[in-house]
């Protein structure tokens, strides 16, 4: 199975467990570091997730996934917040964060640019609408989006 493959299936696994919990699954990563494997799951919520939401996902996680078995190898499961920069994945991300600034890689160029750090000013049309910080305003589709995550304001 690929990567990827494996990731959506995962999501597919956890979503509604995430939401039993009250909880957003923002993201699922699959990858090895230092010959681990790591099934990295990041959630959110409202007010900003605690010790023991990732502990009381990390639990009811792990039984559908021994139940499942979609990782035929060992691997270490982490669960934890995505962070002050967190990724950008769905639409309402984009609408959630609106008025917030974000760097946003493009899959193909938009008047010549990849990459945008710029304020969300919303979502039309599947397009994601920024405005950079020389005041230009772009028109970036959902689909053409490669990664985005917010910028830390401090």
């Amino acid at each position: 199975m690929k990567l990827e493959g494996l990731e959506d299936k995962i999501k597919t696994l956890a979503e509604p467990v995430a939401q039993s919990l009250g909880l957003e699954l923002v993201d699922v990563t699959y990858t090895t570091e230092h010959g681990k494997r790591i099934l990295r799951i990041f959630i959110d919520k409202q007010g900003g997730v605690t010790l023991n939401d990732c502990s009381d996902l990390s639990r009811e996680l792990s039984t559908v996934l021994d139940v499942e078995d979609p990782i035929p190898q060992s691997y270490v499961l982490e669960v934890s917040s995505p962070g002050l920069d967190r990724p950008l994945i769905k639409e309402q991300d984009f609408i959630r964060f609106q008025g917030k600034k974000a760097k946003i890689k493009a899959k193909a160029p938009i008047e010549g640019r990849k990459n945008f750090k710029a304020v969300i000013d919303g979502v039309e049309d599947h397009e994601v609408l920024v405005t950079d910080f020389d005041g230009k305003k772009f028109r970036i589709p959902l689909s053409n989006i490669d990664k985005a995550k917010l910028e830390i304001e401090f």
